[in-house]
């Protein structure tokens, strides 16, 4: 089953791939009249919903009681830092031409570059320690330093909300995703809490 996420997570990129591939044998044919950005955004649309299928993950194993389905959160968490890294690649090479300075100038100017860069640097620890020996070693430091991923999630939405030119329905979708979650999240914590304030009486 692991394998058919993985699978499932490189696909897209796979398609982005190949229209890049179309693109390069006729100009504007699959990406318009800025080719650079359009394939910037689309890798940076990926990123964000791998993001929000991460932090998913863990909401749908309780709501439908599937406790297994968790471990394919470190798979879909890895793909999203990898489509953030080529994300960022893609912006560097295409839109900065290889230039340190015009990165660095745009990262303390433009507020959606500082977003997305913040993002991308809260997603290497998670990436680095991602692994079961990490777990360990860290112990009960391991989970609150994955908590990272909620204001890197917080980042990713506002990079692509402050973009402006993403379709702001899908900044909505984006939006009310990671707010349910966010709820979910925040309904456990007070239900675990009122439990042992329970069992405590």
């Amino acid at each position: 089953m692991k394998s058919i996420v993985f699978a499932a997570c490189a696909i897209p990129l796979i398609l982005v791939g190949w229209d890049v591939a179309v693109e390069l044998r006729m100009p504007g044919s699959v990406f318009g009249a800025d080719p650079a950005e359009a394939i910037v955004d689309l890798l940076g649309n990926w990123t964000i919903r791998l993001l929000l299928a991460t932090l998913s993950i863990s909401t749908i194993a309780r709501v439908f009681k599937r406790p297994k389905i968790v471990t394919f959160r470190r798979t879909i968490g890895l793909w999203a830092f990898a489509y953030a890294c080529i994300h960022f690649l893609a912006y560097f090479t295409l839109l900065a031409e290889y230039s340190v300075s015009a990165w660095l100038e745009d990262f303390s100017e433009r507020t959606y570059i500082t977003a997305g860069m913040t993002a991308l640097i809260l997603l290497i620890p998670l990436a680095v320690t991602s692994t079961r020996n990490w777990q360990r070693r860290l112990g009960p430091r391991w989970r609150k330093l994955h908590a990272l991923i909620y204001p890197a999630a917080i980042a990713a939405l506002l990079h692509v909300l402050w973009v402006a030119k993403a379709s702001f329905l899908d900044v909505f979708i984006y939006g009310l995703a990671l707010a349910i979650l966010f709820a979910e999240r925040i309904l456990v914590r007070i239900r675990r809490r009122e439990g042992k304030g329970a069992i405590g009486r």
